[in-house]
């Protein structure tokens, strides 16, 4: 099978989750063959270079979202500004105008997403009309479309500008040339789209579904729209009321369309799959699949029990990046209520990596500033240095060389986090064997189960009690990490993550498959260069049907054969 992996800022330029998930998935369907069309989102990006992939990756074509536009930027004649000034007038008035993801409006978004898509390919790309000042007046008649919010109404030529600018770095994908032509067939040669987002990398599969009828996978850990509205804007500049707002529809109506289009969704946990019903989603089309990760590197420390690495009983551990949405801040206060009630306990704040953006590079100075407030450095005598019960340390130092060594570092794991996708770092202390207090954001509850402590986030007292009462109790630890850990091992890992999508391939063939014609080089038609497909009825090749499966690809009953026939063959 041939997959197309289309990725957005991730795979195989990211690090982090965006890279390893996606890593560890095309190296462990090895009997694949896997084309990348990856979109990058900076120049930083591109320079930091690529992962080493696995031989299974047969080629890499990738596309900025960022800089100049590229491609032919001729302007168009008369009669392609009219199809223009039409199909986008239809994308900008369903951005402008409120409405479900089922209506009129989503009609019209998709209406004009495929018209854009269809004069990019005509005349080589739409660069110079999404900015142009063509585009500028649709977006402004469309904003004062009977309908349209008060924000909408009240954007600027500036506003529209920003508008447009996004649009066209956006819609990008619709003028690329990967969807074959010539020698090259690209998408159009491909057995499965399998989208890493349900944003801008899900648009190439739109296209390849629509003009070859390849099947679209849609996978999300993070949804796009979600990140969409927690994202500070580069530079620490905030956009307008109307910028946002017209965003904001665009990356809703495209995840609609997306997600509509899309053969399965596979969202990473319950709190994604509630964004993406919220948005569209057929519920029959869902599966949950939860992220894979390497439990080998936390082995020994998960095996060695809550004495593995030394860890000090009377220390919390805190592991992530020092950012406002930790909210470290609460996690100090609490700790300050915590020291009343015990005075020998200790907090070690280990931070994996810097914070990204501005916000991110004064917000550790500040929890450092509020610690060195709340704890003075305590001396025994006048003549020895003073001691601070809370350390900021970082993966990677003398005392915490390694990820598993700041988990072990501690015998409870705190995290307090105000807003949580998916929690990474509370599955990595689970693997650890190590007993979890947490803020109730994301999808902590569906991580942790009944395996930690979960309190309510912004509450520093509460999390202070749920603190010390593991502090007190030794046993109680012990329990809880023992069942943390064969929880993640039995659902959380690598494997288990592979072998669920070798299962959706495997299934989306069976009921989607492509039927194209192999040719050669020579461009004649190649006999039998594809292998028959046995489709035998009974039981069990007779699942649920997916809601786009035609009635007659169904298995049925064998036919009934005549008694004359049955008796001449038993004869």
């Amino acid at each position: 099978m041939r997959v197309g992996l289309l990725t957005e800022g991730g795979y195989p330029y990211a690090t982090g989750e965006a890279l390893v998930w996606c890593d560890r998935l095309v190296r462990g369907l090895d009997q694949h063959d896997f084309e990348v069309y990856a979109l990058s989102r900076d120049a930083r990006q591109e320079a930091g270079g690529r992962t080493e992939l696995p031989g299974q990756v047969r080629r890499v074509r990738t596309a900025p979202l960022w800089g100049e536009p590229y491609g032919r930027r001729r302007s168009y004649g008369r009669r392609q500004r009219r199809r223009f000034a039409e199909h986008f007038g239809d994308l900008a008035v369903a951005i402008s105008v409120p409405g479900g993801p089922d209506g009129a409006q989503a009609d019209r978004f998709a209406s004009g997403l495929h018209g854009l898509a269809d004069l990019a390919r005509d005349t080589g790309g739409l660069a110079a009309a999404l900015r142009s000042e063509d585009a500028v007046r649709t977006l402004e008649r469309a904003c004062h479309t009977p309908g349209a919010p008060r924000a909408a109404h009240r954007a600027r030529v500036t506003d529209l500008l920003a508008v447009t600018e996004v649009l066209e770095r956006a819609l990008r994908p619709l003028s690329l040339d990967w969807y074959g032509g010539g020698r090259d067939p690209g998408l159009s040669g491909v057995d499965l789209c399998h989208a890493t987002s349900g944003g801008v990398a899900a648009l190439p599969g739109l296209l390849a579904k629509r003009r070859f009828g390849t099947p679209l996978l849609v996978t999300e850990y993070g949804v796009r729209l979600r990140e969409h509205y927690l994202r500070r804007p580069p530079g620490g500049d905030e956009r307008s009321g109307p910028v946002r707002a017209l965003l904001a529809a665009f990356q809703g109506r495209l995840a609609a369309e997306a997600y509509a289009q899309a053969a399965l969704i596979t969202p990473g946990n319950t709190h994604a799959r509630r964004w993406q019903e919220r948005c569209g989603a057929d519920p029959e089309r869902l599966r949950t699949v939860h992220p894979g990760m390497d439990a080998a590197r936390f082995a020994e420390v998960g095996e060695g029990g809550a004495a593995a690495g030394g860890a000090d009983d009377r220390t919390l551990v805190w592991v992530g990046r020092l950012e406002p949405a930790k909210d470290v801040v609460a996690l100090l206060h609490a700790f300050a209520e915590v020291r009343r009630w015990q005075p020998d306990a200790r907090l070690r704040v280990i931070e994996t990596r810097p914070g990204d953006g501005p916000s991110g590079g004064g917000y550790p100075a500040h929890c450092r500033g509020l610690a060195a407030h709340l704890f003075p450095d305590e001396a025994a005598n006048a003549h020895t240095p003073g001691d601070n019960p809370v350390s900021f340390e970082r993966v990677g130092d003398p005392e915490v060389p390694t990820l598993a060594d700041a988990y072990a570092a501690g015998s409870v794991v705190v995290l307090s986090s105000v807003v949580e996708g998916f929690p990474v770092g509370l599955v990595e202390a689970m693997f650890c064997g190590r007993a979890t207090v947490s803020t109730d954001a994301g999808a902590v509850c569906e991580a942790i189960g009944g395996t930690g402590l979960v309190v309510p986030p912004r509450n520093p007292r509460a999390l202070a009690d749920a603190c010390l009462a593991l502090l007190r109790d030794p046993e109680r630890r012990a329990r809880l990490g023992a069942a943390a850990r064969a929880r993640a091992l039995e659902l959380f890992t690598a494997e288990q993550n592979v072998v669920a999508f070798r299962g959706i391939y495997l299934e989306l063939m069976s009921h989607c498959p492509v039927r194209r014609e192999e040719v050669g080089a020579d461009g004649a038609p190649l006999p039998f260069a594809r292998p028959a497909e046995a489709r035998v009825p009974g039981r069990w090749t007779a699942g649920r049907r997916l809601a786009h499966t035609p009635r007659w690809a169904e298995p049925g009953p064998a036919p009934r054969q005549p008694l004359a026939a049955l008796s001449e063959e038993g004869a």
